[in-house]
Protein backbone atom coordinates (compact mmCIF):
# COMPACT_ATOMS: atom_id res chain seq x y z
CA UNK A 1 0.00 0.00 0.00
CA UNK A 2 1.33 3.27 -1.58
CA UNK A 3 2.01 5.85 1.73
CA UNK A 4 2.78 9.57 1.71
CA UNK A 5 3.83 10.95 -0.49
CA UNK A 6 3.03 8.29 -3.31
CA UNK A 7 -0.63 8.53 -1.44
CA UNK A 8 -1.46 12.24 -1.31
CA UNK A 9 -4.95 11.98 0.55
CA UNK A 10 -5.80 13.47 3.40
CA UNK A 11 -5.24 10.34 5.22
CA UNK A 12 -2.00 9.27 4.06
CA UNK A 13 -0.65 12.50 4.79
CA UNK A 14 -2.03 12.92 8.79
CA UNK A 15 -0.35 8.78 9.15
CA UNK A 16 3.07 10.66 7.90
CA UNK A 17 2.79 13.86 10.29
CA UNK A 18 1.77 15.32 13.03
CA UNK A 19 1.36 18.99 12.91
CA UNK A 20 -1.57 19.54 15.73
CA UNK A 21 -2.27 18.56 19.45
CA UNK A 22 0.46 17.34 21.77
CA UNK A 23 2.75 16.50 19.70
CA UNK A 24 3.03 20.22 18.30
CA UNK A 25 2.63 21.67 21.25
CA UNK A 26 5.91 19.71 22.83
CA UNK A 27 7.36 21.07 19.93
CA UNK A 28 6.78 24.64 20.32
CA UNK A 29 8.58 24.18 24.15
CA UNK A 30 11.27 22.32 22.27
CA UNK A 31 11.80 25.83 20.03
CA UNK A 32 10.79 28.01 23.44
CA UNK A 33 12.20 26.54 25.90
CA UNK A 34 15.87 28.29 26.23
CA UNK A 35 13.51 32.08 26.84
CA UNK A 36 11.41 30.10 29.39
CA UNK A 37 11.23 29.98 32.99
CA UNK A 38 9.01 26.56 33.15
CA UNK A 39 11.60 23.86 32.19
CA UNK A 40 8.84 20.59 32.52
CA UNK A 41 7.44 20.09 29.35
CA UNK A 42 4.60 18.16 30.67
CA UNK A 43 3.48 21.25 32.73
CA UNK A 44 4.24 23.98 29.98
CA UNK A 45 2.30 22.94 26.65
CA UNK A 46 -0.82 23.21 28.79
CA UNK A 47 -0.37 26.69 28.99
CA UNK A 48 1.60 27.30 25.81
CA UNK A 49 -1.67 26.06 24.15
CA UNK A 50 -3.59 28.47 26.04
CA UNK A 51 -1.36 31.53 25.28
CA UNK A 52 -0.91 30.40 21.63
CA UNK A 53 -4.66 29.86 20.50
CA UNK A 54 -5.51 33.59 22.54
CA UNK A 55 -3.11 35.05 20.55
CA UNK A 56 -4.56 34.04 17.19
CA UNK A 57 -8.45 35.04 18.51
CA UNK A 58 -7.05 38.23 20.29
CA UNK A 59 -4.82 38.67 16.64
CA UNK A 60 -7.92 37.76 14.72
CA UNK A 61 -10.39 40.39 16.57
CA UNK A 62 -8.00 43.36 17.08
CA UNK A 63 -4.70 42.89 15.40
CA UNK A 64 -1.91 41.82 17.04
CA UNK A 65 -0.04 45.10 16.99
CA UNK A 66 -3.13 46.59 19.00
CA UNK A 67 -3.10 43.39 21.39
CA UNK A 68 -1.78 43.92 24.73
CA UNK A 69 0.27 41.41 27.50
CA UNK A 70 -2.87 42.78 29.54
CA UNK A 71 -4.97 41.64 27.10
CA UNK A 72 -3.78 38.16 26.80
CA UNK A 73 -3.82 38.05 30.31
CA UNK A 74 -7.20 38.02 30.45
CA UNK A 75 -8.23 35.72 27.95
CA UNK A 76 -5.90 32.94 28.93
CA UNK A 77 -7.07 33.03 32.70
CA UNK A 78 -2.99 33.58 33.38
CA UNK A 79 -1.92 36.15 35.48
CA UNK A 80 0.76 38.75 34.29
CA UNK A 81 3.33 36.96 36.47
CA UNK A 82 2.58 33.53 34.83
CA UNK A 83 2.63 34.62 31.22
CA UNK A 84 6.11 35.96 31.93
CA UNK A 85 7.46 33.03 32.94
CA UNK A 86 6.52 31.75 29.38
CA UNK A 87 7.34 35.04 27.02
CA UNK A 88 8.90 37.92 27.36
CA UNK A 89 7.58 39.91 25.17
CA UNK A 90 4.81 39.86 22.13
CA UNK A 91 7.82 39.68 20.19
CA UNK A 92 8.73 35.99 21.49
CA UNK A 93 5.04 34.94 20.58
CA UNK A 94 5.60 36.55 17.21
CA UNK A 95 8.98 34.71 16.74
CA UNK A 96 7.65 31.11 17.82
CA UNK A 97 4.57 31.51 15.43
CA UNK A 98 6.74 32.04 12.82
CA UNK A 99 9.75 29.77 13.82
CA UNK A 100 7.21 26.97 14.14
CA UNK A 101 5.23 27.63 10.41
CA UNK A 102 8.83 27.84 9.15
CA UNK A 103 10.49 24.28 10.46
CA UNK A 104 6.96 22.74 9.70
CA UNK A 105 7.10 23.56 5.80
CA UNK A 106 10.81 23.10 5.79
CA UNK A 107 10.26 19.09 7.02
CA UNK A 108 7.30 18.18 4.96
CA UNK A 109 7.32 20.20 1.70
CA UNK A 110 11.33 20.71 1.75
CA UNK A 111 11.91 17.09 2.91
CA UNK A 112 10.22 15.66 -0.35
CA UNK A 113 13.73 16.62 -2.23
CA UNK A 114 14.34 13.38 -0.39
CA UNK A 115 11.71 11.12 -2.07
CA UNK A 116 12.63 9.48 -5.62
CA UNK A 117 9.55 10.97 -6.86
CA UNK A 118 9.00 11.94 -10.79
CA UNK A 119 8.69 15.62 -11.51
CA UNK A 120 4.85 15.50 -11.80
CA UNK A 121 4.33 13.39 -8.43
CA UNK A 122 6.73 15.89 -6.55
CA UNK A 123 4.36 18.68 -8.20
CA UNK A 124 1.65 17.08 -6.71
CA UNK A 125 2.90 16.34 -3.36
CA UNK A 126 4.13 19.72 -3.12
CA UNK A 127 0.67 21.33 -3.61
CA UNK A 128 -1.41 18.96 -1.34
CA UNK A 129 1.07 18.87 1.17
CA UNK A 130 0.73 22.71 1.60
CA UNK A 131 -3.10 22.75 1.47
CA UNK A 132 -2.94 20.26 4.16
CA UNK A 133 -0.89 22.11 6.25
CA UNK A 134 -3.28 25.19 5.85
CA UNK A 135 -6.11 23.51 7.04
CA UNK A 136 -4.16 21.94 9.96
CA UNK A 137 -2.42 24.86 10.86
CA UNK A 138 -4.84 27.73 9.64
CA UNK A 139 -4.28 30.14 12.69
CA UNK A 140 -0.33 29.96 12.03
CA UNK A 141 -0.49 30.80 8.27
CA UNK A 142 -2.74 33.23 9.13
CA UNK A 143 -1.35 35.20 11.35
CA UNK A 144 2.21 34.68 9.57
CA UNK A 145 -0.04 36.40 6.46
CA UNK A 146 -1.96 38.83 8.11
CA UNK A 147 0.78 39.88 10.63
CA UNK A 148 3.99 40.60 8.90
CA UNK A 149 3.87 44.20 8.20
CA UNK A 150 4.21 44.82 12.16
CA UNK A 151 6.84 42.62 13.05
CA UNK A 152 10.60 43.28 13.44
CA UNK A 153 12.59 43.66 10.30
CA UNK A 154 14.79 39.98 11.11
CA UNK A 155 11.17 38.08 11.12
CA UNK A 156 9.77 39.34 8.43
CA UNK A 157 12.73 38.67 6.78
CA UNK A 158 12.11 35.27 7.89
CA UNK A 159 8.66 35.25 6.85
CA UNK A 160 9.57 36.34 3.28
CA UNK A 161 12.37 33.46 3.05
CA UNK A 162 9.78 30.76 3.87
CA UNK A 163 7.88 32.12 0.96
CA UNK A 164 10.77 32.34 -2.07
CA UNK A 165 12.20 29.22 -0.68
CA UNK A 166 8.76 27.36 -1.06
CA UNK A 167 8.72 29.00 -4.73
CA UNK A 168 12.06 27.86 -5.33
CA UNK A 169 11.31 24.66 -4.55
CA UNK A 170 7.90 24.97 -7.00
CA UNK A 171 10.97 26.19 -9.80
CA UNK A 172 13.17 23.58 -9.22
CA UNK A 173 10.67 21.03 -9.86
CA UNK A 174 9.34 22.35 -12.68
CA UNK A 175 12.91 22.92 -14.24
CA UNK A 176 13.24 19.25 -13.61
CA UNK A 177 10.32 18.21 -15.56
CA UNK A 178 11.12 20.84 -18.22
CA UNK A 179 14.70 19.21 -19.15
CA UNK A 180 12.93 15.45 -18.65
CA UNK A 181 10.49 16.74 -21.53
CA UNK A 182 7.76 16.26 -19.53
CA UNK A 183 6.74 19.92 -18.82
CA UNK A 184 6.77 23.35 -21.25
CA UNK A 185 7.26 26.47 -19.16
CA UNK A 186 9.31 29.69 -20.16
CA UNK A 187 9.11 31.40 -17.11
CA UNK A 188 8.94 28.91 -14.27
CA UNK A 189 9.39 31.75 -11.58
CA UNK A 190 5.87 33.77 -12.82
CA UNK A 191 4.39 29.63 -12.42
CA UNK A 192 5.47 29.46 -9.10
CA UNK A 193 4.20 32.30 -8.11
CA UNK A 194 0.93 32.16 -9.81
CA UNK A 195 0.81 28.68 -7.98
CA UNK A 196 1.92 30.36 -4.55
CA UNK A 197 -1.18 32.93 -4.74
CA UNK A 198 -3.88 29.89 -5.62
CA UNK A 199 -2.81 28.23 -2.33
CA UNK A 200 -2.27 31.00 -0.36
CA UNK A 201 -6.76 31.83 -1.25
CA UNK A 202 -6.84 28.32 1.23
CA UNK A 203 -6.50 30.10 4.39
CA UNK A 204 -7.11 33.99 3.26
CA UNK A 205 -10.41 33.13 1.94
CA UNK A 206 -11.49 29.94 3.33
CA UNK A 207 -14.66 30.91 4.28
CA UNK A 208 -15.81 31.62 0.65
CA UNK A 209 -14.82 27.56 -0.25
CA UNK A 210 -17.06 26.65 3.15
CA UNK A 211 -19.52 28.61 1.69
CA UNK A 212 -19.36 27.13 -1.69
CA UNK A 213 -18.79 23.68 0.24
CA UNK A 214 -14.99 23.25 -2.06
CA UNK A 215 -13.94 19.97 -0.05
CA UNK A 216 -9.92 19.86 0.59
CA UNK A 217 -8.27 17.69 -1.57
CA UNK A 218 -11.40 18.72 -4.08
CA UNK A 219 -9.36 22.26 -4.05
CA UNK A 220 -5.74 20.73 -3.67
CA UNK A 221 -6.55 18.75 -7.24
CA UNK A 222 -7.73 22.00 -8.72
CA UNK A 223 -4.77 23.82 -8.36
CA UNK A 224 -2.50 21.00 -9.39
CA UNK A 225 -5.01 20.24 -12.50
CA UNK A 226 -4.37 24.36 -13.11
CA UNK A 227 -0.87 23.98 -13.06
CA UNK A 228 -0.61 20.67 -15.25
CA UNK A 229 -2.49 22.38 -18.11
CA UNK A 230 -0.19 25.06 -17.91
CA UNK A 231 2.75 22.82 -18.04
CA UNK A 232 1.16 21.46 -20.65
CA UNK A 233 0.95 18.23 -18.82
CA UNK A 234 -2.17 16.12 -18.30
CA UNK A 235 -2.51 15.09 -14.52
CA UNK A 236 -2.40 11.24 -13.81
CA UNK A 237 -5.86 11.69 -12.28
CA UNK A 238 -7.36 13.20 -15.08
CA UNK A 239 -6.25 10.62 -16.90
CA UNK A 240 -8.00 7.64 -14.78
CA UNK A 241 -11.05 10.04 -14.73
CA UNK A 242 -11.28 9.59 -18.66
CA UNK A 243 -10.27 6.42 -19.10
CA UNK A 244 -13.39 6.03 -15.73
CA UNK A 245 -15.97 8.20 -18.42
CA UNK A 246 -14.88 5.46 -21.54
CA UNK A 247 -15.29 2.71 -19.85
CA UNK A 248 -18.89 3.90 -18.57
Amino acid sequence: MAVWPKDTSFEAFRERWTLEGEPLWRSVFEMHKDKMQIKNANVAITNLEKIFTATFQLANNKGFQAMSLRDLSKETGISMGGLYAYIGSKEDLASVIEGVQRKYIDQVIGGLSEEILEPVDCLRAIIFGEIYMMEIMSPWYYFCFMELKGLPKEQQQFALNVELRFEETLMDTISKGVKAGQFTCEKPELLASQVTAQLQQWHLKHWKFKLRKVKTEEYAQFVFDSLMTCLGAQSPLSEASARLKQSA
